[in-house]
């Protein structure tokens, strides 16, 4: 996750107050008192807690990640954001995680997979990380789990 990129979601989503904001102030809250400031006061400080971030030329964080295998699930569920939050590309875990894997590959690790879900494979109505969760094929996840404990 990119802490940074979390943090200005949240700032447009107090500032916009189209959704419920209590994760958001909270959530900010947590990071500025945690990490000292604001990702604009205080940005190594947010690119260290980021196991990635778009923001941070280094990305020192991801060469942790290099030799294990990732597979990282998203929902993008665009227009559902746009129709009922207001919210685009940017204010979407789904960037943090195709960057991340982008990031993996430069470095070397051949070993990542993005499964996209789509919203016809989601039963959920919401679109929140809980609905991810049901959408995913969670007997073929343990199977992929344990093919890697084996290698």
């Amino acid at each position: 996750m990119d802490f940074t990129r979390k943090w200005y979601q949240h700032k447009r989503d107090i500032r916009i107050n189209r959704i419920d904001l209590w994760e958001p102030k909270f959530i900010n809250y947590l990071l500025e008192t945690n990490l000292g400031g604001t990702p604009k006061t205080n940005p190594e400080k947010y690119y260290n807690f980021s196991s990635y971030s778009y923001f941070d030329e280094k990305n020192e964080n991801v060469k942790i990640y290099k030799d294990y295998r990732i597979r990282a699930y998203i929902e993008p569920a665009i227009k559902y954001k746009l129709t009922k939050q207001l919210r685009t590309l940017y204010e979407n875990n789904a960037t943090d995680m195709v960057g991340f894997l982008a990031e993996l590959e430069l470095d070397g690790n051949k070993n990542t997979e993005l499964i996209v879900l789509q919203p016809e494979d989601n039963p959920s109505e919401k679109k929140n990380t809980q609905s991810i969760w049901d959408a995913i094929n969670k007997d073929e996840l343990m199977d992929w789990i344990q093919k890697q404990t084996k290698k």
